[in-house]
C-alpha cells in the first residue's frame, strides 16, 4: 500500500492511501493508513505543509517525524566514503593507501568503522526539523565546498517500544520511505574526529520522497531491493541494499535499550554501498538534477542551486 498527503484547497491535510502504484488514491485516516494517531496538531502540520509546498513545488512529507535516528548497516560503504575522502581532501595520503591497497590487495585497515560498530548497531541524532520533501530547491550551506547526498531507506514506527526484543521491534515498524541524508563532507571528519559525532554537516538539510510504503509489504524482501541515483539524467550508480551487518529489528531493540520510542519516529539505515557521491567521486556542483530512486519504495529528485 502506498501512502501520501496531500494539502487541500482549504489549506488542510488530506491523507490518500492506494493498493498498488497507477491505481487511484482513495482518502483515509492516519490510524489506517500509518498505524498510529500523530503527536502534533492537525493545524500546526497544515501550517508546515503549506510551507513546504510552496518551497517543493507541490510536494508535502507523506507524515511529519517526531524524531530522526540514522544508523549505519553497511560496511562497504564506510570503506568506499572513506577512500573517497581521502582522495579528494588527501591527496597524500591517498598515494599511499593506493600502493598498500596495491601491494596487500586488501582494504587500508583504517578505511573500516569503528570497533564498536561490529559490536552493537550505531547511529547519530539527525533534525527534524530540517527533513523537506521532494523537490524542494537545494543550495549548499555557506560553510562546505563538498555538498554530497546519500541514498537511504528510512522506516517509522507505528507502536511504542521499551527494552524490545528484535522480533517485536520488527513488528511496530509502520512505513517505509526512501530518504536523501545531504552532507557536508569537508566538515563531517573535523567534527567526528572532536568525538562528538556528525553536527552542522549533517543537520542543515535530509529529504524525503512524497509517499511512504506499508511496511509489511516490503519488510522481508528489503535488502532485494533495487535503487539508482540519476544525475542529470544520467545513471551514476546503482546502490545495493545486500550485505548489512544488521537487521532492522535489532537495530531498533539496540534503540529502544532503556529508552521509551514513540510512534512517528524516524530511523535511517544508512547510506546503501554505491549510495553516495563521495564513494564514487562524483560531487554536486550548482545546475544538476539529482534523483534518488528504490523500486517499490520511492523517489527523490532535487535541483541543486
Amino acid at each position: 500500500m502506498e501512502i501520501r498527503r496531500r494539502l487541500t484547497d482549504e489549506g488542510t491535510l488530506a491523507i490518500e492511501t492506494r493498493a498498488f502504484q497507477d491505481t487511484q488514491w482513495v482518502a483515509s485516516d492516519p490510524k489506517n493508513a500509518w498505524g498510529y494517531e500523530p503527536a502534533f496538531s492537525q493545524e500546526w502540520e497544515a501550517e508546515r505543509a503549506t510551507e513546504q509546498h510552496a518551497r517543493s513545488n507541490g510536494g508535502v512529507l507523506p507524515f511529519q517525524p517526531l524524531s530522526f535516528r540514522d544508523f549505519m548497516f553497511f560496511e562497504e560503504h564506510n570503506i568506499a566514503a572513506a577512500r573517497g575522502y581521502v582522495g579528494r581532501f588527501r591527496p597524500r595520503v591517498a598515494k599511499l593507501v593506493k600502493g598498500f591497497e596495491t601491494l596487500t590487495r586488501k582494504n587500508f585497515p583504517r578505511f573500516r568503522p569503528d570497533r564498536l560498530w561490529y559490536q552493537q548497531p550505531t547511529y547519530y541524532m539527525g533534525n527534524m526539523a530540517t527533513i523537506v520533501p521532494s523537490g524542494t530547491p537545494v543550495t549548499a550551506p555557506p560553510f562546505t565546498q563538498a555538498l554530497d547526498y546519500e541514498l537511504e531507506l528510512a522506516f517509522v514506527l507505528k507502536a511504542p517500544l521499551l527494552n524490545a526484543h528484535p522480533t517485536e521491534a520488527e513488528d511496530a515498524i509502520g512505513m517505509f520511505v526512501l530518504l536523501c541524508d545531504f552532507s557536508a563532507r569537508d566538515v563531517q571528519i573535523p567534527e567526528m574526529d572532536s568525538g562528538f559525532g556528525p553536527q552542522k554537516s549533517k543537520h542543515f538539510l535530509t529529504s524525503l520522497a512524497t509517499t511512504a510504503v506499508a511496511a509489511a509489504d516490503l519488510l522481508p524482501r528489503w535488502r532485494d531491493l533495487t535503487s539508482r541515483v540519476i544525475i542529470n539524467d544520467e545513471v551514476v550508480a546503482r546502490p545495493d541494499a545486500r550485505g548489512s551487518r544488521w537487521s532492522m529489528g535489532q537495530a531498533l531493540a539496540h534503540a529502544s535499550a532503556g529508552e521509551q520510542l514513540y510512534p512517528g519516529e524516524l530511523f535511517a539505515i544508512g547510506t546503501l554501498t554505491s549510495g553516495c557521491g563521495m564513494e564514487i567521486g562524483r560531487w554536486l556542483r550548482p545546475g544538476d538534477r539529482l534523483r534518488l530512486e528504490m523500486d517499490e519504495v520511492g523517489a527523490i529528485e532535487h535541483t541543486i542551486h
